[in-house]
């Protein structure tokens, strides 16, 4: 059984990602560069691999994602999944996306840019980490303010209608 059949069978509707893939310097597609998404929960496991065409576009793919109900009640579970992507190509630096978001019924977008690789022998991966959203995410609490703020004099006069200077 696949890892993305067993996702399904746990989240019952589908969003669908669509990757570009573009060089950082000249902005041209990247063709051939392989994607991999893996959950955000168990990295290790890859659910699929794409390749992007001469465009640097790989295929649609659809994912699992919550029910597109959990949007609209604000104590409701998170509406959205959350996905790793990993971005490889011949000449390019290793690319990760950490938190691409997947709503149900919705094609998300993700543009990664590829830094070019110089002659440099070692592993200089690029880590791009989308930080959950408020509602989700472990946050400090806002800090209290007092709900009556004191209105300064500026100096400044405000006039009820327009007026244009007969000279400057």
């Amino acid at each position: 059984m696949s890892k993305l059949y067993a996702m399904q069978q746990d989240l019952p509707d589908t969003g669908r990602l669509l990757v570009n893939v573009s060089s950082m310097i000249s902005s041209r597609a990247v063709s051939g560069a392989t994607v991999q998404i893996t959950d955000s929960n168990e990295s290790e496991d890859v659910i699929d691999e794409l390749s992007t065409d001469p465009n640097g576009q790989t295929d649609t793919i659809d994912l699992p994602a919550p029910p597109l109900e959990y949007s609209l009640e604000p104590e409701a579970a998170q509406p959205y999944s959350v996905f790793n992507l990993k971005v490889t190509a011949p000449g390019f630096e290793p690319t990760v996306i950490s938190g691409a978001e997947i709503l149900s019924g919705q094609t998300a977008l993700q543009n990664i840019s590829l830094i070019p690789q110089f002659e440099t022998p070692n592993d200089n991966s690029v880590l791009y980490v989308i930080p959950p959203h408020t509602l989700y995410g472990d946050y400090p609490p806002k800090i209290p303010e007092s709900e009556v703020k004191d209105v300064s004099e500026t100096g400044e006069i405000v006039l009820s209608r327009v007026v244009i200077p007969s000279g400057v």
